[in-house]
């Protein structure tokens, strides 16, 4: 509620108390209640002797005259947080209608009223003045062009930031002619570039901005206006409608290029690359703003998954953020275009905003631009919708909402530069609801009547911007009337110029270089650079002085006991055994890239700590609350380590770090998931990015996945990562995937990541019982020689005897292990797989050899049949040299049994058979059957 709402005519000793306390002293009553009683006390005094022209004064202090005095102040308040619902920005379409409405009886007040003065006005720095003046006031500001939204802002140094730019000049843009004419210009180069595209390119899809052109003035104003304000580059993210407009007319990407990509000119057949149609591709580029100042520009590349691009934006703004601006987030800006129907009803958006004040995930405030066309695909926005306004998820985190009529181009301008004033004061989020309309249907083929026909019915009869805005100008004597027309032909002109260009061309080939900036020296891996050695060996020193460093509490803090204990036994681990667990293969892998110059960043819900409790990488001192990392300090000068816990969000996060591995290469970048099939929550990432971004649009990216995965019981959600989805992506060396089975494995595989000259998502499955089996170790020679290892043979079996060769990947290693030297069996071999894919094919099938007298080669898994490795390697082998069988659960629609008892004898079934055990085997198989009747009868019990 607004602070006057609860006055009225009952009130009258309540504001003569308040009076009398304001009188003793105006720090007694707040700052409204101040301006006001000084405004009254200003009111009562008379003019000056002689003095002419003076403010009119208001009437006698009678208990009436004072209770409309707060009607006024109501109705100034009511204004301020309703006038946003009776504005005029709907350019196509009556607004709706809402009770109750602005009309002087709401607030108690009538005609006869008008020309009262009332010392209200002291409020709105009017002084004292008459009632209609201060009704045309506030008109004028709440209820043209521009609604605001931002009174349940609970910070009142924001709102009244707001009220003194919005009021002082009525929330009416004031630009000099040179800044209307380059707003024409920029609306014409809107208007007659998408006109040319339906001219000379009929049928092809383009998404056309026709019906918001007042964007691309948008955009560029404020671009000049953050430059201005110390902005240095932009990040854009945006969906496909109106891009290449965009692209052309904000970006600088030359009409040519355009045109050949229509004229499939593009497409080189020699390339290793599938491409992207062109209204999903990124670009970047340098501008000079008109007072000299160079801004660089990012768009980013995005699917037609409509949000999706919101967490990559906001990912390579704070890359360049920690990378480029020295933590300096005012030199540096993102800005979202939204879908009316996209905002509203896509839930990354509010995950994205859940992140705007976390420490992890702050960029200093993005600008939500909302091209609002009132329609999503062929539905309604009433059938879209349960809020007001598509902007209303703005309101769950305090971010303020300017509406603005899209026929106004002087407003739209106007309030952008509004919006990034506030965003370079606050470093908050705000948004624009461009209120606007889509003048074909979803695509320039689709027929919008079918399904809006009234709607439809009024656009066609409707003008564009420009000619609006160049009306608008000629009747105010602004521009000449033929400048308009000059402007048209001499674009279209160029158009066609660039046109028959790239028609004589039979290939365009001036292609910006994918590889630049922060990706110089870096390049895509050619399949031998991809399963080729890389040296990721550390010294023995060098390694174990890393181990101290980690393993080392201040003296001066105390720790609870239970971490006192784990960072003993970590020094024993460093200091006496040389042996080390899962825990430390990872700290250690981090701290030696740290002291390599490596910034290493690692997110997820829960990983200071570990969802396992084994990381402990950020210690909480348990009276004050305090953090301790000790990769802070592994040596003078090292590289910054950042760690994150998470909002609990998989879409919005893992978004968030593939677009800061997309910005920062240099760094190791890691998303962790609570467990591993959380991950499927950020399916849409996986696919349309991390699995496919390289093929499509040539972007590397060294992201890193950590998928908690294996069969111990815990039932279907919480066993297994869903390993055959992430293979069935693979192809053409796209992602590598592994489940290591030693933290010496692990250690490696995480400084591959950065050691190489090409980067590439890598997907790891990692373990849970394994992080405390005293089998998962490994020595230190381990991290001292050698390197990662594709395929790790088996060091056990007697090579000439083996019969039979089991190869697996991950924890079923050990309990194969286990039963292979329990019962003393050289003949049957145990070969972990380590990285699934690429997979080693080759050094697989050499085993043949080895093992000459070796009847069977059995791929054993934990997971069902139709899930795990299996599906892949039998599609991977079907025509190779090694034939595979397989051991596992059977095919199953759910991953895993959420009975303990009946997880046990699956999996005892899968090792016995694995060795052949008939004897077991029959036991155990008569155990499962048995298990399975009991469960059954329980259950129709």
């Amino acid at each position: 509620m607004d602070r006057l709402s609860y006055v009225n005519s009952g009130n009258a000793d309540y504001i003569n108390t308040l009076y009398q306390s304001y009188q003793q002293d105006p720090a007694n009553v707040d700052y409204g209640w101040q301006k006001f009683f000084e405004g009254f006390d200003f009111g009562q005094q008379p003019p000056a002797e002689g003095a002419q022209g003076e403010a009119p004064v208001a009437g006698s202090a009678t208990p009436d005259h004072f209770l409309k005095e707060i009607n006024v102040l109501n109705m100034i308040n009511g204004y301020r947080t309703r006038g946003h619902l009776f504005t005029k920005t709907n350019p196509v379409r009556e607004r709706r209608k809402y009770f109750p409405g602005k009309e002087l009886a709401t607030f108690g007040l009538s005609d006869a009223d008008l020309d009262t003065v009332f010392n209200a006005g002291v409020e709105v720095g009017l002084g004292a003045a008459k009632l209609r003046d201060i009704r045309e006031m506030l008109e004028q500001t709440y209820c043209q062009s521009i609604g605001a939204e931002y009174r349940y802002i609970r910070d009142p140094h924001k709102i009244k930031w707001f009220e003194d730019r919005m009021e002082k000049g009525r929330n009416t843009p004031h630009f000099s002619i040179e800044e209307k004419k380059r707003i024409l210009n920029k609306l014409n180069q809107a208007v007659v570039f998408e006109s040319f595209l339906g001219t000379k390119f009929l049928g092809q899809k383009r998404f056309s901005l026709e019906g918001a052109e007042s964007l691309i003035p948008a955009l560029d104003s404020v671009i000049e206006k953050g430059a201005d304000l110390g902005i240095e580059e932009f990040t854009i993210g945006m969906a496909h409608r109106g891009r290449l407009n965009v692209l052309t007319n904000i970006m600088g990407k030359t009409y040519k290029e355009v045109f050949s990509e229509f004229e499939g000119k593009t497409y080189d057949p020699e390339a290793s690359f599938g491409g992207d149609v062109k209204y999903h591709l990124g670009y970047s580029t340098d501008v000079e703003t008109t007072n000299g100042k160079k801004v660089h520009l990012s768009l980013c590349p995005n699917p037609s998954h409509l949000e999706t691009v919101d967490p990559i934006v906001e990912g390579i703004t704070r890359a360049k953020i920690d990378a480029k601006y020295n933590n300096d987030n005012t030199r540096i800006a993102p800005i979202l275009i939204h879908g009316d129907a996209s905002v509203a009803g896509q839930g990354i958006v509010y995950e994205v905003l859940q992140m705007e004040k976390l420490d992890g995930y702050k960029t200093g405030g993005t600008i939500h631009l909302v091209i609002n066309n009132q329609i999503g695909f062929t539905t309604n926005y009433k059938d879209a919708r349960s809020s007001t306004y598509c902007s209303d998820v703005a309101k769950t985190v305090l971010s303020p909402v300017l509406h603005v009529n899209g026929d106004d181009a002087e407003a739209v301008v106007y309030v952008i530069n509004l919006a990034m004033e506030y965003r370079q004061e606050f470093n908050e989020d705000v948004f624009i609801d461009l209120l606007c309309y889509r003048k074909y249907g979803h695509n320039e083929a689709d027929e919008p009547k079918f399904t809006q026909p009234t709607l439809y019915k009024a656009i066609e009869a409707h003008p564009n911007p420009r000619e609006i805005y160049n009306k608008q100008l000629m009747d105010q004597g602004s521009v000449d009337a033929s400048l308009a027309q000059e402007m048209e032909k001499s674009f279209r002109d160029l158009l066609q110029e660039k046109l028959n260009e790239s028609k004589s061309e039979e290939r365009f080939t001036d292609i910006k270089p994918m590889f630049a900036g922060a990706w110089d020296g870096l390049h895509i891996a050619t399949p031998e650079e991809v399963y080729a050695d890389t040296e990721t060996k550390v010294s023995e020193q060098e390694l174990l002085e890393v181990g101290r460093q980690i393993t080392e509490l201040p003296g001066d803090k105390q720790f609870f006991k239970k971490i006192e204990k784990l960072f003993e036994d970590r020094k024993r681990m460093v200091n006496e055994t040389h042996t080390f667990d899962w825990a430390m293969g990872e700290l250690m892998a981090y701290g030696t890239l740290l002291k390599e110059g490596y910034p290493v960043r690692l997110s997820g819900e829960d990983v200071k700590r570990g969802t396992f409790s084994h990381r402990h990488a950020v210690l909480t001192l348990p009276d004050t609350d305090e953090e301790y990392t000790p990769l802070d300090h592994v040596s003078e000068g090292q590289a910054r380590f950042s760690i994150y816990n998470s909002l609990l969000s998989e879409y919005g996060v893992l978004g968030f770090e593939y677009g800061y591995a997309l910005a920062y290469p240099d760094a190791l970048t890691i998303w962790e998931a609570q467990f591993g099939d959380f991950a499927n929550g950020a399916q849409i990432i996986i696919d349309q990015y991390i699995a496919s971004a390289e093929t499509k649009w040539r972007r590397g990216n060294g992201l890193v996945l950590l998928l908690p995965h294996g069969y111990e019981g815990q039932g279907p959600e919480h066993s297994s990562a869903r390993i055959e989805r992430y293979l069935e992506l693979c192809a053409d060396n796209n992602i590598q995937v592994a489940n290591c089975s030693t933290p010496a494995s692990f250690f490696h595989i995480l400084r591959r990541q950065l050691h190489r000259n090409f980067r590439k998502p890598l997907v790891i499955f990692t373990p849970k019982s394994l992080l405390r089996s005293p089998a998962c170790v490994s020595k230190l020679e381990d991290f001292t020689q050698g390197g990662f290892q594709l395929l790790i043979d088996d060091s056990y079996a007697d090579a000439q005897q083996v019969k039979r060769v089991l190869f697996c990947t991950g924890k079923i290693y050990y309990e194969l292990l286990e039963k292979q030297q329990a019962d003393n069996r050289k003949d049957v071999a145990v070969v972990r797989v380590e990285q699934l894919y690429p997979t080693p094919v080759l050094e697989m099938e050499a085993l043949q050899e080895k093992y000459s007298n070796a009847k069977d080669f059995i791929w054993v898994q934990e997971e069902p049949e139709n899930m795990g490795a299996w599906p892949f390697l039998l599609r991977k082998f079907r025509k190779r040299t090694l034939q595979l069988d397989v051991i596992s659960r059977k095919e199953a629609a759910s991953t895993a049994t959420g009975y303990s008892k009946q997880h046990n004898s699956q999996q005892l079934y899968i090792i016995a058979k694995a060795f052949e055990d008939n004897q077991a085997g029959k036991e155990v198989k008569e155990t499962v059957q048995e298990t399975t009747r009991e469960m059954a009868k329980s259950s129709a019990d």
